[in-house]
């Protein structure tokens, strides 16, 4: 079981929530919170107790992005390889994530700013709380909008022109804003994010782990392919699956007249 320093981390059924700890600043990142999320969610894809991870804040914001005094403050003294350095490092922890073969559930309960944003956006689900709100700020301190993948992920989600806008004025998007535009796939009451995240993690955890986390692969794998070699992939992922045993446990299931069992393998 993980055991990290800067966030909690509770394991239930399956089901890791993980909750940034830094209320009293927004849940803002360090160096050393983005490094034990790189490291966290690389041991994850060896950890087999796990089946879906919820990613969340403690207090009012999901998470405000990179500490402006921690962080900001240091970067400006720092060389131009140190610089880029860190630059990589940040982009390895949205690397872990989309490589997870594990559904992740950002569950935002607040904002969502900067590298928060991006950390919400590499998740697979995102549900929000009312009065979240997402906001890609990078231009706002000069930096590009093309931050830790923000730049491929966005218009794929969103579309060029909404991830344009997104990116390059930096205002805020309220829930429902961000509902309309398939940022987030719900927004509840604030009082019920939790449960509503953990309702769609114990699907998840219910279902064919193998089949989701190859579903996850080539979700990744396709966004850069031409339709010929994606379909040509996909088949050779489609036959795998039918070689396991989930599939052949849901043809007993349908045999039998009764609910599949999966064990995700």
């Amino acid at each position: 079981m993980l055991n990290p320093r800067h966030f909690l981390a509770d394991l239930d059924a399956g089901i890791l929530t993980l909750t940034l700890n830094r209320p009293d600043k927004l849940n803002a990142l360090t160096f050393e919170v983005y490094a034990e999320l790189r490291d966290t969610f690389l041991a994850l894809e060896r950890d087999r107790e796990v089946k879906v991870v919820i990613l969340t804040g403690a207090g009012r914001g999901f998470c405000s992005g990179g500490d402006v005094t921690d962080i900001i403050g240091e970067l400006v003294r720092r060389e131009p390889a140190e610089v880029l350095d860190f630059a990589r490092m940040t982009c390895d922890v949205i690397r872990a994530m989309r490589a997870l073969r594990r559904p992740v559930i950002a569950a935002i309960n607040g904002v969502a700013a900067g590298a928060g944003a991006v950390l919400a956006l590499a998740s697979d689900f995102r549900i929000m709380a009312e009065g979240a709100r997402f906001a890609f700020l990078f231009t706002k301190v000069g930096l590009a909008g093309s931050d830790m993948g923000a730049s491929f992920l966005l218009p794929r989600v969103v579309g060029l022109g909404r991830a344009t806008e997104m990116l390059m004025l930096g205002e805020p998007v309220p829930a429902e804003q961000a509902l309309a535009a398939g940022l987030c796939t719900r927004v509840v009451p604030a009082g019920e994010l939790l449960t509503a995240a953990r309702d769609v993690a114990r699907r998840l955890a219910a279902g064919p782990g193998l089949a989701l986390g190859v579903t996850k692969e080539m979700l990744n794998a396709t966004l850069s392919m031409s339709l010929h070699d994606a379909l040509d992939e996909e088949a050779r992922a489609q036959a795998l699956c039918m070689t396991m045993g989930d599939f052949r446990e849901f043809s007993r299931a349908f045999e039998e007249k009764r609910a599949p069992v999966f064990r995700g393998r």
